[in-house]
């Protein structure tokens, strides 16, 4: 005996509901095979539904599509912070710089070796840390590290903090998407299963068969078992075959 098979993508929810929409066209309301009240509650729904999925495609896609953008950013803001801190660490080894110099940047600790830069966080408090350093430096008439000035690295570091922020706004966007599809899949399943429970009882009086047939017209989905698929051919095979 074959079981229904109830919805588990956007995909085929979608399709349960067109089938339904489609083969209740042009019915008289008393023939519908699903009740009036279940009818109108499918037609002003399916439309928000439709509509989220491709909503909720589209932020993926622009999600994806920026990410790109985002990855260039934190890689050259990140080439230039270590540049410029390894730069400042050859001018203090070959004494063009003092030693006190790393305080203006908060790195007395590291002596010559780079702060960790591994992560986006890492990224965002070391550039702010730099350009207020070396700020500070020139404000007190001190000679600029160079190559790369700290005006280099302000402008990767500001196209990275674009990125970023721009990046973060795109995944607020997508989750809010994804949220709401949670909800509205909700519905849509009970929204569904009743429609399948009233079709398949419209056809409750006619043999087991013939009542799958009608009800798979309005897109309910019946799945054989393995077992029961691999006798369902060979009957077919043998009523070929006779």
């Amino acid at each position: 005996m074959p079981y229904r098979r109830l919805p588990n993508t956007d995909i085929s929810r979608i399709r349960a509901m067109q089938t339904a929409l489609k083969m209740s066209e042009g019915v008289p309301p008393f023939k519908l095979s699903f009740s009036i009240a279940r009818h109108q509650e499918l037609k002003f729904f399916f439309p928000e539904f439709n509509q989220a999925v491709r909503y909720q495609k589209e932020t993926l896609e622009r999600q994806t599509e920026k990410n790109k953008t985002h990855l260039e950013c934190l890689k050259k803001a990140r080439l230039y912070l270590s540049h410029f801190i390894q730069v400042l660490n050859f001018a203090i080894v070959r004494g063009e710089l003092k030693e006190e110099t790393r305080m203006f940047f908060e790195l007395e600790d590291y002596d010559n070796r780079l702060p960790q830069l591994n992560n986006e966080k890492d990224v965002i408090d070391w550039g702010k840390k730099l350009i207020d350093g070396e700020q500070l430096r020139l404000s007190k008439a001190l000679a600029p590290i160079t190559n790369p000035t700290i005006a280099r690295v302000k402008v990767h570091y500001e196209d990275y903090l674009r990125a970023h922020k721009s990046q973060k706004h795109l995944q607020e966007t997508h989750n809010k998407a994804l949220q709401k599809m949670s909800d509205l899949r909700t519905k849509a399943d009970d929204i569904i299963v009743k429609i399948w429970n009233e079709i398949e009882e419209h056809f409750s009086n006619l043999p087991a068969e013939e009542k799958r047939k009608n009800a798979e017209k309005f897109g309910v989905v019946y799945v054989y078992r393995k077992n029961e698929k691999l006798s369902f051919v060979n009957l077919k095979l043998n009523e070929v075959i006779h």
